[in-house]
């Protein structure tokens, strides 16, 4: 009776272990103390602020299926407001974006330019984008609280991120908020999965990843995109 009793509990354990390890992350994770490096940067940084997910009810028909860059664009606008949005909230504000995009002729992916326009006549931002970026200059912007947002192949993210069903999306967009340098680790809000708050890519393969929406407009052929990255700035 005592080892089934063992064997019951350890099976509790277990159980109860999966269910914590399916639970999303919402709270950051702590950096802990940073060094200045030679460059003058520190060798770690993170900026916390409220995820947003691209399909806030879980429901992935369109226009959710490809808001990644919507929500991308508004991750960056609420950090600077420093608001964390309710679901019935951040749907209406995801209204207005589509809106003012239909009113452009935009179609569901939009690219790096399109997405500096609505950045600066929509959400009244300056927009800069930076062509081929190095990792420096990328951790340059993130240490002084500037969130980067990128546009990816999702097929590449798909080696370190399983969350993404079917191997991963053709064209993505994600906000990186953090670096460390021990690690050789990003750190993303990454809007595509429930569980992409604070998520770790590698530094080489979400460098390798970074490329702007295909001038073929076929997502196949995203390898072929500009790598570029996009600065919103108040």
């Amino acid at each position: 009776m005592k080892k089934i009793m063992l064997l019951l509990t350890f099976s509790l354990f277990i159980a109860g272990c999966t269910r914590s390890a399916q639970t999303p992350i919402t709270t950051p994770p702590s950096v802990g103390p940073t060094k200045i490096l030679e460059s003058g940067l520190p060798d770690k940084h993170l900026i916390e602020t409220a995820f947003i997910p691209q399909a806030p009810e879980k429901n992935w028909d369109q226009p959710w299926q490809d808001a990644c860059e919507e929500a991308s664009l508004l991750t960056v606008d609420y950090y600077y407001k420093n608001i964390t949005p309710t679901t019935s909230e951040l749907i209406k504000q995801y209204q207005l974006l589509f809106d003012y995009e239909k009113s452009q002729e935009y179609t569901h992916d939009i690219n790096l330019l399109q997405m500096a326009i609505v950045g600066q006549f929509f959400l009244n931002y300056k927009t800069q984008i930076i062509s081929d970026p190095t990792l420096d200059q990328i951790k340059t912007y993130l240490s002084k609280d500037i969130p980067v947002i990128i546009t990816a192949n999702g097929k590449t993210l798909f080696k370190e991120n399983k969350r993404f069903k079917n191997g991963g999306p053709w064209y993505h967009s994600l906000v990186i908020l953090g670096y460390d340098d021990d690690r050789q680790q990003f750190t993303v809000h990454d809007v595509g999965t429930q569980f992409g708050a604070y998520f770790k890519y590698s530094y080489r393969l979400l460098m390798e990843s970074i490329h702007d929406f295909p001038s073929s407009s076929k997502k196949e052929d995203i390898n072929t995109g500009d790598k570029s990255i996009l600065i919103l700035l108040k």
